[in-house]
């Protein structure tokens, strides 16, 4: 952990910190503590958000799509070594789904907690994934959770006060369909960090952590492609859909099983467009960077 943050010159009092958290709270034998997939890389976000959980507070994570917001929460909870509960947000999002309601087991009725609920008394980091999608009359349900009082109360069950470890993460993108504004009430109980595109630099790290083996020379033309693409986005020449860097990790990983490299990306990255005139674009940028024959392995033996 502490190599990981060092990595990328993370103030040394706040790692100092997180050092300490983990040494009086952490629950490193429990399973829902997961060494995340890909490790989250920028220096100044993973400040700000190690910072407001430091000083017990909850995060809104926004920004457009891949700029890591869920892989940061992933990081967030490893790094701070608690349980984590993942809910993901939608039109009929309800009290029920969230907090939990009465059901029946072996001839009785018995409450069946929800992933909220779970989180609360376990003190856990409950990652609520794009928050905005929800009815706003959904998410009131939490407000007790989110502010001051950190209690939930249940009708007809006693009032639950939240462990002091439990923090809320939520996500949100905006412009996708189902998308809304989030209110002034629920924003006001969040730390927001507005999540930066990833940089060259960044992206140049997470490749080497996640494909150590891939040629150097290859790794460069993948990024050059997606930073391009990125920026086409950025100025409006293309939409956000092909800016997968999901896909371009998939498409490298097809590329380990034999899959050509050039194939491979249009699998990944352009034929998640699906207007003809724009995957054009892509598919031109995608050529101007990645030879479509490539005879030699892109891969060190």
């Amino acid at each position: 952990m502490r190599q990981y943050l060092e990595k990328q010159n993370v103030d040394k009092n706040l790692i100092d910190q997180l050092e300490i958290y983990r040494k009086e709270n952490g629950l490193f034998d429990d399973s829902r503590v997961v060494e995340p997939e890909f490790k989250y890389y920028g220096k100044e976000v993973l400040e700000q958000a190690i910072s407001a959980i430091l000083a017990g507070k909850n995060l809104l994570l926004t920004g457009p799509k891949a700029t890591g917001k869920n892989v940061l929460s992933s990081n967030l909870s490893y790094l701070f070594a608690r349980p984590s509960w993942n809910v993901s947000f939608h039109v009929n999002t309800d009290y029920n789904s969230l907090i939990g309601a009465d059901t029946f087991k072996d001839g009785e009725v018995v409450f069946r907690k929800g992933p909220i609920y779970e989180a609360a008394i376990r003190g856990g980091f409950a990652v609520l994934d794009e928050i905005n999608m929800a009815k706003n009359e959904a998410i009131s349900v939490l407000h007790a959770s989110l502010d001051h009082r950190r209690i939930i109360d249940i009708a007809g069950y006693e009032k639950i006060n939240l462990d002091p470890n439990t923090r809320f993460i939520a996500t949100m993108n905006y412009g996708y369909v189902g998308t809304r504004e989030v209110n002034e009430a629920l924003a006001s109980r969040f730390m927001i960090i507005n999540m930066p595109n990833i940089t060259r630099e960044n992206l140049d790290q997470l490749l080497s952590d996640t494909f150590p083996s891939l040629k150097e020379k290859y790794r460069k033309a993948f990024i050059d492609m997606f930073i391009s693409l990125q920026f086409k986005s950025e100025n409006n020449e293309i939409s956000t859909k092909s800016v997968d860097l999901r896909g371009l990790i998939s498409a490298i990983d097809t590329m380990k099983v034999g899959l050509n490299p050039y194939n491979a990306i249009l699998m990944g990255i352009a034929n998640k467009s699906f207007d003809e005139f724009e995957r054009e674009i892509v598919i031109d940028t995608i050529k101007s960077k990645i030879p479509q024959n490539i005879e030699e392995s892109i891969f060190d033996d």
